[in-house]
């Protein structure tokens, strides 16, 4: 073989030149070819790792790079941008959200609550690679790890979840929850792997008994309904009674406050009638007598006419005859 590589080789090689030096010439271009061949360029997508009799040597970014040809050095180029998908208690990439060609994985997705009930749940690990050494070279088989993590650690946070916040409010919290739990065991393994979302796709009772549980969830449903009639028609209620209260402490303030300003008056009249009456006994209980009598007589229609002044002041008594006569009714002829 190198016989006749040496005559193919004398062939292209100009005639003047010597056996002995073509095959050095030869050689000359076999090695520049070799050393052309440690040049290498990364993608913006990439992230270079350059190994050296196959142990790690550095790291390079995205462009144009150069290595010691093989097999002294080599590179491996794995994409650190690329969004990777892992899909446990079903299989089909988007069959949850399509409803397409799904198939349940039941020994992935039955898991065990708080409230020690079963639970049927769909749900997908998005991944990405953040340090490409370690991914490389930390874990054997990265995407089983994943997932082996991610069902671990899913089946520990519904462990501590009971089933009714399972069904609903608390879906986004597991979420959250999941994936820091995946996250602090990847980076205790150094995986060199970001856990960028954890998504619920169906949390569901048990296909065995989901109608038992939709009927125990409309039963809810209407009981806490009925709570928050009870307890809006409680706070009406409550309102009012406390306006009502109000309204009656306040009246009775406001008629305090009157008895005690009237009483108050009364003692001060009292008061100052003592005063006069202390001074002019004679007179203040004339006056006294005489304002009784007026306040008596003030809404009577009598007159009283002093018997020794009638004749003196030419008064002539007469008796109102019309006045006594009964005043006809007149009838009402209006329907």
């Amino acid at each position: 073989m190198l016989r006749r590589s040496q005559d193919r080789f004398k062939k292209v090689m100009p005639s003047g030149l010597g056996g002995g030096r073509g095959i050095l010439i030869g050689v000359v271009v076999v090695v520049l070819i070799w050393l052309a061949t440690g040049f290498y360029r990364v993608q913006p997508d990439q992230q270079g790792v350059v190994l050296r009799f196959g142990e790690y040597v550095r790291d390079s970014g995205p462009g144009l790079h150069y290595h010691f040809p093989s097999p002294i050095e080599s590179v491996l180029r794995p994409s650190v941008t690329t969004v990777n998908r892992i899909d446990i208690g079903f299989t089909g990439e988007g069959a949850a959200r399509t409803g397409a060609q799904s198939r349940d994985i039941p020994g992935e997705s039955l898991m065990l609550t708080g409230d020690e009930n079963i639970i049927d749940i769909d749900f997908t690990v998005l991944w990405r690679i953040n340090n490409a050494r370690d991914f490389l070279f930390n874990v054997r088989n990265p995407e089983e790890t994943v997932r082996a993590v991610a069902e671990s650690a899913m089946r520990e946070i519904i462990g501590r979840t009971d089933i009714q916040p399972a069904l609903s409010e608390a879906r986004g919290q597991i979420e959250q929850q999941t994936r820091q739990l995946i996250q602090g065991v990847l980076d205790e393994y150094g995986a060199g792997i970001e856990i960028t979302e954890v998504q619920l796709q169906s949390v569901d009772p048990p296909g065995e008994v989901i109608d038992a549980f939709s009927e125990v969830l409309r039963a809810r449903q209407d009981l806490e309904t009925a709570s928050n009639e009870a307890r809006a028609y409680y706070n009406q209620k409550t309102q009012q009674a406390e306006g009502e209260a109000f309204g009656l402490v306040q009246e009775a303030i406001a008629y305090r406050a009157e008895i005690v300003a009237l009483a108050e008056g009364d003692a001060r009249r009292f008061m100052s009638v003592l005063s006069s009456y202390s001074v002019a006994p004679d007179v203040t209980a004339q006056r006294l007598f005489i304002e009784t009598l007026e306040d008596v007589l003030s809404d009577t229609n009598k007159i009283i006419i002093d018997g020794e002044a009638e004749g003196a002041q030419g008064v002539v008594p007469y008796l109102p005859l019309n006045e006594l006569r009964p005043t006809p009714r007149t009838e009402d002829n209006t329907q």
